[in-house]
């Protein structure tokens, strides 16, 4: 096969991508290949089997068009302090111009016109005062909400658009090499685990997201793409009533808090808040299951949950940080048998485990049933551990009540960031022809700012017309 632009991952980076491509009556041809199935085919068991059942050879959630975009919670970012380091590439004001573009065009095909976050300025000020007090950094950035099921039908709007638009779209195919020669990519190699495809592009763009992390990175290792070592976060889910979290859900929907707690001073952030919100898994490669947090519309649960991700760097001699934590959690499910591991932050503090009867006579039911609760701190690594405790303890004076005893901790949650592609303000790399973008590239992480560079790249592979 022969095409201008091959496009590898078909979430929302290489989506956009060719969004903006056909926005700006660019004639080149376009392949977009996903090792996943397209959004009206992706399902999930577990709405039926209430277990995770392990979908092979890739889960659901995480592996198809638009990504884990189309199972998560559906939170577009419309403030450049979210989403990334893209602004320190491309800069700060360009990044947020991006963004409301980008904004409109999530509008054009059906996302909610509600911003969450922008209706309650006093009630802000006071609760970034007690930020502050808690020695704490309170980012209120402007939220769209999608919600869970309402992504999937908004994806599947972008997925028609793009197919009637002449963008050939190549489902079932895992990209297995890249075609370099001289210096410079030629395309991509394919397989549908029958039969092996050559695509031959004049650009190629790498776009496969978090979900392809750990395969770019080894592709930068065997192909000499120049990167420096990323950043890796691990953490834990936690989940709360929505009594406790009801003035920070009705003022700013997702309280993004950042904080460097004592004794080692790791940065340390929420992260996918979801109020009334469910508590998901979603599995690796070889097996990991990994916890994360759905949020729908329509559908609400007792409980509010987000993410408290501890960061980590590392320098020589030490340079796989993805590794560092898949073998976190790779313990972790360990410690559960495959599953999930969930504790009482009160039981933490004691030095014990918890126990399913505990569980059942706390007035937080978890909304993860297949959990096992037992105790995660034998798999954490102790600097992130302690990190975490004492920025719950932190959050407790913004929102009095966090820290409780029955407050659930789920792990492990992992976010694998690829180690960050070197790459100048027009996302070349050092390998002529060849583009990362998005969470696999190492410089967005989310929904928004992952769109946000794909509208880039389409813009300036259009002005090449």
């Amino acid at each position: 096969m022969k095409k201008d632009v091959v496009i590898v991952g078909a979430g929302p980076a290489g989506i956009f991508t060719a969004i903006e491509m056909l926005k700006n009556n660019c004639k080149k041809s376009i392949v977009i290949v996903e090792k996943g199935q397209s959004v009206e085919k992706r399902k999930c068991p577990k709405t039926q089997t209430k277990k995770c059942v392990g979908c092979k050879p890739y889960c659901h959630i995480t592996t198809g068009f638009s990504g884990a975009g189309a199972f998560s919670d559906g939170k577009l970012s419309l403030c450049s302090e979210v989403g990334g380091d893209l602004p320190s590439l491309i800069g700060d004001d360009l990044a947020q111009e991006t963004i409301d573009y980008t904004d409109k065009i999530y509008l054009e095909f059906g996302a909610d016109e509600h911003i969450e976050g922008v209706s309650h300025p006093e009630e802000v000020k006071r609760i970034r005062k007690r930020a502050i007090q808690a020695g704490l950094k309170l980012v209120d950035c402007p939220i769209r909400h999608l919600g869970t099921e309402k992504a999937q039908d908004l994806y599947y709007k972008i997925e028609q658009y793009l197919a009637n638009n002449g963008v050939e779209l190549l489902f079932g195919y895992e990209c297995t090499e890249l075609l370099l020669k001289d210096g410079a990519c030629k395309g991509v190699v394919v397989n549908d685990g029958k039969t092996e495809m050559t695509i031959e592009a004049a650009k190629t763009i790498v776009a496969t997201g978090r979900r392809g992390a750990d395969w770019l990175e080894k592709l930068c290792a065997e192909h000499g793409i120049a990167h420096q070592p990323g950043t890796v976060d691990i953490g834990v889910r936690v989940e709360v009533r929505n009594e406790i979290m009801e003035t920070v859900n009705a003022v700013l929907y997702e309280s993004k808090l950042i904080g460097y707690p004592q004794p080692f001073k790791n940065k340390v952030r929420t992260f996918c808040q979801n109020p009334g919100g469910f508590v998901a898994q979603e599995n690796y490669d070889n097996d990991l299951a990994v916890v994360n947090g759905h949020s729908y519309k329509d559908l609400k649960s007792n409980n509010t949950n987000l993410a408290i991700l501890c960061s980590h760097n590392f320098n020589q001699p030490f340079n796989q940080p993805i590794l560092y934590a898949q073998k976190v959690g790779e313990l972790t499910n360990m410690l559960g048998a495959g599953h999930i591991l969930v504790q009482r932050f009160g039981d933490i503090l004691d030095g014990k485990r918890t126990w399913p009867k505990e569980l059942a006579q706390s007035n937080i039911k978890p909304t993860l049933p297949d959990a096992v609760a037992g105790d995660i701190t034998a798999a954490m690594p102790y600097r992130a551990m302690m990190n975490i405790i004492n920025f719950i303890k932190a959050v407790d004076h913004v929102v009095p009540g966090f820290a409780s005893i029955e407050t659930l901790l789920y792990s492990p949650e992992l976010k694998f960031y690829s180690n960050r592609v070197k790459m100048d303000t027009d996302f070349n790399t050092n390998i002529k022809n060849l583009h990362c973008l998005g969470d696999s590239s190492g410089w967005t992480r989310g929904l928004m700012m992952a769109s946000v560079m794909g509208v880039l790249m389409g813009r300036r592979i259009a002005k090449e017309d």
